[in-house]
């Protein structure tokens, strides 16, 4: 996957140009199909309260505020519905799970039951992609568009690199569905590992 990458061309955008970008494409394509693989075990999310409860330690807020949020999530897959858009979400869990995926995969279970087909894969799956480098983080926009999302060491979005090439974009957007097939569906996954 790294080797697809070092040999593209693509422009680095920074946080806010790529968020700006990622939604403007994102809605400008009835019908796409939306992937996105998350491989990091943590993130930091400042600025969202869900993950800043969850940060200073208080789950019991933190799960409130997300069951709060499960109507905005439910109305945004609804837009999507009328759009006739796919959001695919490949979640790779290394065992044993940190406190972060815990609670992330509480969050994903939420968008997984407002409609976000969203799966689990582990290290094995991952493992022969990565030849001792992890996966990057990516979202591919229908055919068109694939980001490599970019972080800091802690974990904080901090931009995209963004790539238009019809050719990358195939390439790795089928390796992000070869994984989601081989992934375990999230609501068999949730039940037995964190019930």
């Amino acid at each position: 996957m790294r080797d697809l990458l070092d040999q593209a061309t693509g422009r680095r955008l920074a946080r806010e140009a790529y968020l700006t970008d990622f939604w403007e494409r994102f809605w400008a394509v009835d019908g796409a199909h939306i992937w996105k693989l998350e491989r990091r075990q943590h993130f930091r999310e400042p600025g969202y309260g869900v993950w800043e409860a969850f940060a200073r330690g208080d789950w019991s807020e933190s799960m409130r505020l997300l069951q709060a949020d499960r109507q905005q999530i439910a109305a945004e897959h609804r837009r999507m519905a009328r759009h006739a858009i796919r959001l695919h979400w490949v979640r790779v869990v290394e065992p044993p799970l940190s406190e972060y995926v815990r609670w992330n995969l509480h969050v994903l279970r939420i968008r997984a039951e407002c409609g976000t087909d969203a799966r689990i894969v582990g290290p094995p799956q991952v493992a022969p992609l990565e030849g001792g480098e992890p996966l990057p983080e990516l979202v591919t926009v229908a055919d068109e568009t694939l980001y490599e999302v970019r972080y800091d060491a802690d974990g904080v979005l901090v931009g995209a690199d963004r790539y238009t090439d019809a050719g990358l974009v195939r390439a790795c957007r089928q390796v992000l569905t070869d994984l989601h097939r081989a992934g375990e569906p999230l609501a068999d996954y949730f039940p037995r590992e964190l019930g």
